[in-house]
């Protein structure tokens, strides 16, 4: 428990540090851009591969993907049956709103927690690739088909995760993993020391967008961002659980590491999905402020009762 409460000690440090620099004007809104992409194209990227290609990835990619999954299935399902049956939202709506109830923040949040909460990077790789080239993928054929006269392109829907350097950098590090090849130092020591700003350029960058970034506003339903909330916070990680225990009966540290990324905040990368086709764009805007919000005292509980 010390050590999971000393992890989430160091990153709230270093957010709490981003707000402070973002309150004092020493970065604004432009330096967080950066700071993101810096993280996003180029060290994240170098640290997933580092991180992979020495990990035991057959654990990592049976159990703790099942029971991921289990949390997507049931929270997602949940939300579909109540849109659908109660609120009679259209198709894309549906799809932006599914996607704030089950898509996580792997990437900003869900790497450094991995690294220094669950004390493994790797472990957040099953349900970022699933995220990638399975969810992704289905939720934005069903949008173009919801939202397009035109055909569906297929193959540009399919391809577009392969252009994630988060994703390509995951497949690599999986490919040298699974083929027991290890890099030569001269690629290798470059690819750990570049890895090495990835979490705390991403945890900087997350304090500044918490000092600056958008508030929540009018203009949606309280009652679907409330249901939204609880769905990703409560519903996604509980499930994640009991098929993680009584299904699965994965170890203690498996247990907690498959709820602790279940009940991470909705990713950002809704937003831009629901900004990009004029659908449920407050919905997915909404969901992920007040799921960031929370996020905290829901990890910390999680923590406290599992670890």
């Amino acid at each position: 428990m010390g050590g999971v409460l000393a992890g989430f000690v160091t990153i709230g440090s270093v957010i709490a540090l981003g707000v402070l620099l973002a309150h004092g004007r020493i970065l604004d809104l432009d330096s967080q851009v950066l700071l993101s992409r810096l993280s996003f194209y180029v060290a994240s990227p170098a640290l997933m591969v580092t991180v992979l290609a020495d990990a035991d990835l057959e654990e990592a990619f049976s159990a703790t993907l099942t029971a991921s999954a289990a949390g997507v299935v049931a929270s997602g399902g949940l939300y579909v049956l109540v849109a659908r049956v109660v609120w009679r939202r259209d198709l894309a709506h549906t799809v932006i709103g599914t996607m704030s109830a089950i898509y996580v923040n792997a990437g900003n949040l869900g790497l450094p927690i991995a690294a220094y909460v669950l004390g493994d990077a790797a472990l957040v790789a099953p349900i970022l690739l699933m995220q990638m080239l399975v969810l992704q993928p289905i939720a934005l054929v069903v949008l173009d088909h919801a939202t397009s006269s035109s055909r569906i392109r297929l193959r540009g829907v399919f391809l577009g995760p392969l252009r994630n350097p988060m994703t390509v950098a995951s497949l690599v590090g999986v490919a040298l993993s699974l083929s027991g090849v290890t890099l030569p130092s001269p690629i290798s020591d470059p690819l750990e020391l570049v890895g090495g700003m990835a979490v705390p350029s991403m945890l900087l960058a997350y304090g500044v967008s918490l000092r600056l970034g958008p508030k929540p506003g009018q203009g949606t339903s309280l009652v679907e961002i409330g249901y939204i909330c609880v769905l990703k916070l409560v519903v996604q990680p509980a499930s994640a659980y009991a098929v993680g225990r009584y299904v699965l009966d994965l170890s203690e540290p498996g247990l907690l590491a498959v709820t602790v990324l279940a009940a991470l905040p909705t990713a950002q990368n809704i937003f831009v999905h629901a900004t990009r086709y004029a659908r449920a764009v407050v919905v997915a805007r909404d969901s992920i402020f007040l799921t960031t919000m929370l996020s905290v005292p829901a990890l910390l509980v999680i923590a406290a009762v599992l670890a």
